[in-house]
């Protein structure tokens, strides 16, 4: 596009302001010719604006698709493998299915996040897993659940990488550990729930439908509900928001300029697919995404049947996973917390890691007698430190992506790995080994061992590609070092680079041409 239609599609108010109509407009006004005033009171108020509308979104869907995910393990407290005859590993495969269906959709859903607007594709997903879900309490049999469970994670395909992108297109670098912590921390607070309202349903006496079959019911139905209101409250991006004034939009978009990441495209690109198809640190998230996510589902679809085998009956067990999702939330928010202040997301990811190494090797070793009934709990609870580990790679993964189509395919290739993970999981317990699960537990601890390796490796390959980016910029003309401005807390006029530097090449003029992290020589990668 020339200067010439750049200045054309501009238009201005009575008040000689930027009239912003879409997209296209916006990063017209805020792009690489001319930059919009900005304190870091506007930002502040912008952040607060957007956290009380897109971030309450977020976080409210995303908690409906862990808890509907998560009931299936108390649906088997109730009962739900007696009466629906499961033999065997069936209800392993019913509890794998859902993330099978996940992997087989994931190359649908990076080309639908990209092309279908926001606020249309999130509702939809969420209406077609509700639809899923409460149709779960019609199934009497193995081939019924397997097929509800299998549109279940159909529709959830999309979530997690569209939540990923949301999150990175409407806020700075420094800002996203946070808000995808505020998102994801739900598993905790839908594990809370799930078991609260576990416990009280179950307690309702029904001629006509199980304990199960309630659960079932009710989560489903909260979830369609909540489709169209999705839809009234969600905005696609910065330029149509509806909650944003006309001057705070180009404002908006302008907050985003240090995160060299763009704010969105409606083209898909061929060459961003190819780029992440070739890089190493494509398939090292994908390994860390498999291998974080085995535990994750053991603790999903086998968690209260774990802790039924400790001793308990059905109601104790419902109960005493409420600490657990306790346990979750405090976990996830605190890794979110240090990985924003100390900015090494890798070695915090590492630490993590180190509890739920404990707790396994708590659980394997252990006798499942009433003598040990408290150090058991105690391995048990330790498992949740994984939950703290998705939101920081989550945020690793965004943070070092740039370019629409290549950020929506990486989101969409991590969830798709997190789906195999989901779906190994499960298959590693079998029934015959119950209440120990010994052979379960035993492959659980090789994997997390493997994956602090792989993590440790993926941290050493982020610090050579800002090496690289830095020789880059040398022959480019432009200083090697180059301060990474949106890890800052705070926005200063002065982010986009000194007045030395804009002189020489302008600095942060690649901001919004979705251009992707290898392509732009001004992108600093975090580790």
């Amino acid at each position: 596009m020339t200067s010439i239609e750049l200045e054309a599609k501009t238009s201005y108010d009575a008040a000689g302001k930027p009239v912003v109509a879409h997209a296209d407009d916006a990063l017209d006004v805020v792009g690489f010719r001319k930059r919009v005033e900005l304190t870091d009171e506007d930002s502040k108020r912008i952040v607060r604006k957007t956290d009380r509308v897109i971030l309450t979104v977020l976080v409210w869907v995303y908690f409906l698709q862990i808890l509907d995910k998560s009931v299936l393990g108390y649906g088997a407290t109730f009962g739900l493998q007696t009466d629906t005859h499961l033999q065997g590993n069936e209800y392993s495969l019913v509890g794998s299915i859902a993330p099978i269906a996940q992997l087989a959709w994931q190359p649908f859903s990076s080309f639908l996040i990209v092309k279908v607007p926001h606020r249309i594709l999130m509702p939809a997903l969420c209406l077609g897993w509700g639809i899923a879900q409460t149709l779960m309490a019609a199934c009497h049999d193995f081939k019924g659940l397997m097929a509800a469970r299998f549109f279940l994670g159909l529709f959830e395909a999309g979530c997690l990488p569209l939540f990923s992108v949301i999150t990175s297109q409407w806020y700075r670098r420094a800002e996203q550990p946070i808000r995808i912590a505020a998102w994801y921390g739900t598993n905790g607070a839908a594990t809370i729930i799930a078991a609260a309202l576990s416990y009280g349903l179950a307690h309702i006496k029904s001629n006509v439908l199980q304990e199960w079959q309630i659960i079932f019911l009710f989560v489903g139905l909260v979830t369609i509900v909540s489709s169209p209101i999705v839809y009234w409250r969600l905005d696609n991006d910065i330029p149509s928001a509806r909650f944003l004034t006309e001057e705070e939009k180009p404002q908006a978009i302008e907050r985003l300029r240090a995160n060299q990441t763009g704010t969105g495209n409606r083209e898909f690109k061929l060459k961003h697919i190819i780029e992440a198809a070739l890089e190493p640190k494509t398939y090292l998230w994908i390994g860390m995404a498999m291998l974080l996510n085995v535990g994750a589902s053991v603790t999903n679809t086998f968690g209260p049947l774990i802790l039924n085998g400790l001793g308990f009956d059905k109601y104790t067990t419902t109960l005493l996973n409420m600490p657990f999702g306790a346990i979750q939330i405090i976990v996830i928010l605190l890794a979110s917390y240090l990985a924003q202040k100390a900015r090494i997301k890798g070695a915090i990811l590492a630490a993590f890691i180190l509890p739920v190494i404990a707790g396994l090797v708590i659980l394997y070793v252990l006798p499942r007698t009433h003598k040990v009934q408290g150090p058991l709990i105690v391995g048990y609870y330790l498992l949740a430190f994984l939950f703290g580990g998705n939101p920081l790679i989550v945020t690793w993964i965004v943070g070092n992506t740039a370019g629409t189509t290549k950020k929506s395919v990486i989101m969409s290739v991590y969830n798709a790995a997190s789906s195999a993970g989901n779906i190994v999981g499960p298959l590693l317990f079998n029934k015959k080994d119950a209440p120990a699960y010994h052979p379960g537990l035993r492959g659980c601890l090789g994997i997390f061992i493997a994956l602090f390796c792989v993590v440790f490796i993926q941290w050493v390959n982020l610090i050579f590609l800002n090496r690289l980016q830095e020789r880059k910029r040398v022959v480019n003309g432009k200083k090697a070092k180059v301060v990474d401005h949106s890890m800052q807390s705070h926005y200063h006029a002065a982010d986009e680079g000194n007045v030395e530097e804009q002189a020489q090449v302008r600095i942060g003029d690649n901001a919004f041409l979705d251009l992707t992290d290898r392509e732009n020589d001004e992108f600093v990668y975090i580790y």
